[in-house]
């Protein structure tokens, strides 16, 4: 079982070495006039890391991840992440999967997804999202954040902390302080409701 752990994590490191690349196809050799000033302007290739990729400061920049990223000591050049992100720091636009970082955890547009960290923050969790840290805050996030303070623009779930505070928020907060500026009842410790 032993020897088998340790192969399987040695093939994993290995992958990004046989990474497949995708590639755009060539441009059509009967474009107009118009099209063809732009040819510079269209990538040839568009290469993707799969399913393992180790971030190491801003190299590589490649645009998409799909597996395992990660981030020794951070990693800010991927625009969007689909799959786990484990380090010190990562930075995406968008992200689908599991962000555990011990510092920081930052996505700036969209995600689908669950960050643990001391520092989680999120433009918009619309599907569904969690958050666990010192500090959660998003945009709008639909699920839940746990923390010690624990901000969002708009909200659905529930929020467990000891600050915790929405400008819009459908479900509960749980905390010493909680926040709901577009309710009735805007201000309630021990218990908030939003509705």
């Amino acid at each position: 079982m032993k020897k088998l752990a340790i192969f399987a994590a040695a093939a994993a490191l290995a992958c990004p070495i046989f990474a497949q690349e995708s590639v755009i196809p060539d441009i059509d050799e009967n474009l107009d006039g118009d099209e063809v000033e732009n040819v510079s302007a269209v990538p040839r290739k568009q290469y993707a890391q799969w399913p393992v990729f180790c971030a190491i400061s801003e190299f590589p920049a490649t645009p998409d991840i799909a597996g395992i990223r990660i981030t020794i000591p951070f990693s800010t050049k991927q625009e969007s992440v689909t799959g786990i992100d484990v380090g010190f720091w990562g930075r995406a636009q968008y992200f689908e999967g599991l962000q555990c970082n011990i510092f920081r955890n930052d996505v700036k547009d969209y995600g689908a997804l669950f960050q643990v960290g001391c520092y989680n923050s999120i433009g918009h969790a619309d599907l569904i999202g969690g958050q666990v840290g010192l500090w959660n805050e998003s945009g709008a996030i639909r699920g839940f954040q746990v923390g010690l303070v624990n901000l969002t623009g708009e909200g659905q779930g529930f929020q467990v902390g000891i600050i915790n505070r929405a400008e819009e928020f459908y479900g509960f907060q749980l905390g010493l302080i909680n926040i709901i500026r577009d309710a009735e009842l805007q201000f309630c410790p021990f218990v908030n409701v939003g509705f």
